[in-house]
């Protein structure tokens, strides 16, 4: 960890923590001001929400994909199909879960913008933890606010 991003982690205080754990070389724990070190990426959204119709919302973050790959997914880099049995599950504070395939976020496959965001609207989520943002979904039901665990599982075996 480098000193600005230790000495960001000393300033914030009580800064969300999210856990970074499950097939990885280097489980971590990371806050927004962690996340700051990866390339950012901006994302202007329309996504329906099922309790207050239509939302519009601006995010910047870094790509899912960035974080997990240096985290050390542990698939097989010579077997390129190694990745497709790998899940990510991630998990709010407010007990909300969703759940991802490594297909969906590889660059060589879905190559889909998976953010983990640091600002919504401008506003830093410094305090209330990243937010997971899929800007191509529809429906919002996979934002994941104040995300406190992501879980990279390559065990999951579909047929016995």
């Amino acid at each position: 960890m480098s000193q600005s991003f230790a000495a960001a982690r000393t300033t914030a205080g009580q800064a969300a923590e999210l856990v970074l754990a499950g097939d990885l070389d280097n489980p971590a724990r990371l806050t927004v001001p962690d996340l700051l070190g990866w390339p950012q990426h901006r994302a202007e959204v329309a996504f329906e929400c099922a309790t207050s119709g239509i939302q519009y919302h601006r995010f910047t973050g870094p790509l899912l994909h960035d974080v997990l790959m240096d985290a050390g997914p542990v698939f097989d880099p010579a077997r390129r199909k190694d990745r497709l049995r790998f899940l990510i599950a991630v998990r709010g504070t407010d007990g909300h879960h969703a759940l991802l395939s490594w297909a969906e976020i590889d660059p060589d496959f879905g190559r889909a913008p998976v953010l983990l965001a640091v600002t919504l609207d401008d506003t830093g989520l410094d305090l209330a933890g990243s937010q997971l943002v899929l800007p191509q979904d529809r429906c919002g039901a996979r934002y994941i606010s104040g995300i406190e665990a992501i879980h990279v599982d390559g065990g999951y075996r579909a047929w016995g």
